[in-house]
């Protein structure tokens, strides 16, 4: 434990002249009659009631040291540590593309995605996780990390527009083979999320497939929403337009197959839900996990004890010792 301030616990040494102080006026306020032998006083002892007075004198010590030492506030270390625990490196990847406002899934595709996507996060806490969107171009927003906070922060703060107009999943699988390349753990998945097929980019969606498969990166791929005529909500929510989509089924089954993975296929917010809880179960590994305890204000347990110590005080002095006029 430090002190923020350790030059104001020399003010402990203001105890020393009230200790001397007490003393003196005990001494003075004790009456005294000489007598030629103590004898016959010699059986009478000093009442309970005058160890209490003295008790209460020490309570307002410690009252007041409590004080000092909370004035200088003492804090606790930072530390690091670091520790091995079971988990996985994994990826996020999100279609951010127009047609994830569709309203089969209420709201609409892509706040629903975020919703479980979040919830999934939150469930894996010793996992190194990150998180990369797509469209008609990719962007990785944040890297493997343990910081769970920062990492639905991020997800939070995705909006439709970020990003050009389209479906390049072969350019987002690419963004998410980058980041989880740096991952240290023996078992690595991509979770990559779409509702649409590929149709920009520059990179085919099967050459990044097989470059996972290379690193031994597995790819979970999950079809979000319904084939066919979906309503696109307006951002302003003034207005929707019709669209037709279709789910490139065939196309993600072969990337999930050829790494390892999965194929999933989501049509409502409860099937999305159970998908997630189902990629829940990945294999896990050892990885190392770096801990930062900040620092913290420990003030609080000595204001508690010098308000104790004076309510002490004063529940004896006007109960136990309290003196009738």
């Amino acid at each position: 434990m430090k002190f923020l301030h350790p030059g104001l616990l020399w003010l402990l040494l203001v105890l020393v002249p009230l200790v001397v102080w007490y003393i003196r006026k005990q001494h003075n306020a004790n009456p005294s009659l000489g007598v030629s032998t103590l004898k016959p006083f010699a059986k009478f002892s000093n009442s309970w009631k005058v160890w209490i007075v003295h008790f209460c004198f020490f309570l307002r010590l410690v009252c007041i040291a409590a004080l000092i030492v909370a004035l200088a506030r003492p804090q606790s270390h930072d530390t690091l540590k670091n520790s091995k625990v079971l988990g996985t490196d994994i990826v996020l990847a999100m279609d951010i593309s127009g047609s994830m406002t569709a309203t089969d899934f209420k709201p609409t595709r892509f706040a629903a995605a975020k919703d479980v996507a979040t919830a999934f996060v939150n469930s894996r806490q010793n996992d190194n996780m990150g998180l990369v969107v797509f469209a008609g171009e990719s962007l990785s927003l944040m890297p493997l990390t343990n910081d769970r906070a920062a990492l639905v922060n991020a997800i939070a703060n995705v909006e439709m527009g970020d990003l050009n107009d389209g479906t390049a999943i072969g350019d987002g699988l690419s963004s998410a083979i980058n980041r989880i390349s740096q991952g240290k753990a023996k078992s690595k998945s991509i979770i990559l999320l779409t509702d649409g097929s590929n149709n920009a980019g520059d990179v085919p969606p099967v050459t990044a497939a097989q470059i996972a498969k290379q690193k031994g990166i597995k790819i979970y791929t999950i079809g979000v929403g319904t084939n066919g005529k979906i309503q696109i909500a307006d951002p302003y929510g003034f207005s929707s337009t019709t669209l037709e989509t279709k789910i490139d089924e065939p196309l993600l089954t072969n990337m999930a197959k050829l790494t390892g993975g999965k194929y999933f296929r989501a049509k409502d917010e409860r099937m999305l839900k159970h998908v997630f809880e189902e990629i829940d179960s990945l294999e896990k590994s050892s990885i190392d996990v770096n801990s930062v305890t900040l620092t913290q204000e420990e003030f609080m347990p000595w204001i508690w004890l010098a308000f104790a110590a004076l309510a002490l005080s004063f529940l004896l002095r006007y109960t136990v010792i309290r003196r009738i006029p």
